[in-house]
């Protein structure tokens, strides 16, 4: 009976990398195809955006001489450009959807290679057995990695697609005031400037989630800093961040490791609790890391949330792999803190992302 699970864990591992290696490729062709489509879009936005300084500059001498030009020329030129600034703010907006999607990839190619890295390094004769465990932290991982997809894919559906849908809209109404209303078409674009505005800075925030760049330059305190202070932004409770100990660079992928658990108990905590107030909390020593989130909400069942929530499993295995440990104290009315600590490890390393 052992042996015959020991060949079902083989079996099911060897092809688990099979279906691993072609997720891979499929993802770098993606990401050529994104990469070729952002090119294409560059050049397209080049064009834009030179026409619309010409076209500015027209709108400019007009205004210089406005009683002495005819009304039609008038009327086109202020059509060109608005038909410009749209044009130019859809392909901009293209370009940012493109930039996140080929972020998103390139993070899952990290995460997608760093598995079959794993699994090269155990030797087929070893399959199964003590590392049979191994398959169900591989199999939490792709859950939670498809389960993040499928929220970032309705964040994006919600947020900036919904918002590029709008500002087509206003625009064709500034559109349409411009032939009887010049002062309302003017209060409609400035609507609309204000309106787009706000979605850039949605975008950035979004962007800024999948893959921050300032935990590569500036380490991890800085980074949960503003990630904490932007987060806040979007939810209705007081976020209080507490670095504590030495703020110095850790390896790579502890650094990237604490960001992805701190995203998630965040989430969990301002999603789940029903509380108002949330402390992170990271403490670093010369040998240790030391995390945690605590909030004053209502509280869960431990065990059932460590069965059915695929976050919670993925950061301990996560945690376990590293040498450290997790707890989780909850009552019910009394809140709920969780807490892990992890060896420090020196400057440098790989990402376990």
């Amino acid at each position: 009976m052992a042996q015959k699970n020991e060949n079902d864990s083989k079996g099911t591992l060897l092809s688990l990398k099979e279906s691993m290696q072609t997720e891979l490729s499929q993802a770098n062709r993606e990401l050529e195809n994104i990469s070729r489509k952002l090119q294409q879009s560059q050049r397209e936005v080049d064009k834009l955006s030179q026409r619309n300084v010409s076209v500015t500059a027209r709108l400019r001498k007009i205004r210089t001489s406005f009683n002495d030009v005819p009304r039609d020329d008038i009327r086109e030129t202020y059509d060109a450009a608005l038909d410009a600034q749209q044009r130019l703010f859809v392909m901009r907006g293209q370009m940012e959807k493109l930039q996140s999607e080929q972020v998103h990839l390139q993070v899952y190619v990290e995460q997608v290679e760093m598995i079959l890295g794993k699994l090269e390094d155990i030797p087929i004769a070893e399959w199964g057995g003590k590392n049979a465990g191994a398959i169900e932290l591989i199999e939490s991982v792709i859950q939670a990695q498809e389960s993040e997809r499928q929220r970032l894919s309705r964040k994006m559906h919600d947020g900036p697609a919904q918002a590029l849908s709008n500002f087509i809209l206003q625009a064709e109404i500034a559109q349409r005031y411009f032939e009887r209303d010049i002062d309302q078409a003017r209060a409609e674009l400035d609507a609309l400037k204000e309106a787009a505005g706000i979605t850039f800075q949605k975008v950035r925030d979004f962007i800024f989630e999948l893959r921050p760049m300032m935990l590569d330059d500036l380490g991890i305190i800085p980074t949960l800093r503003h990630y904490v202070e932007a987060y806040q932004r979007q939810v209705d409770c007081n976020i209080e961040f507490a670095p504590l100990g030495t703020e110095r660079r850790l390896e790579r992928y502890v650094e990237v490791m604490i960001f992805r658990a701190i995203q998630e108990l965040l989430s969990n905590a301002s999603r789940h609790s029903h509380g108002n107030q949330i402390q992170v909390q990271v403490d670093i020593t010369e040998t240790d890391v030391k995390v945690s989130v605590e909030d004053n909400g209502e509280g869960f069942d431990v065990e059932q949330a460590m069965e059915n929530s695929m976050g919670l499993k993925v950061i301990n295995d996560r945690v376990d792999i590293l040498g450290g440990h997790m707890t989780i104290d909850s009552v019910a009315g009394q809140g709920t803190r969780i807490a892990f600590q992890l060896p420090a490890g020196e400057v440098g390393g790989d990402v376990f992302a």
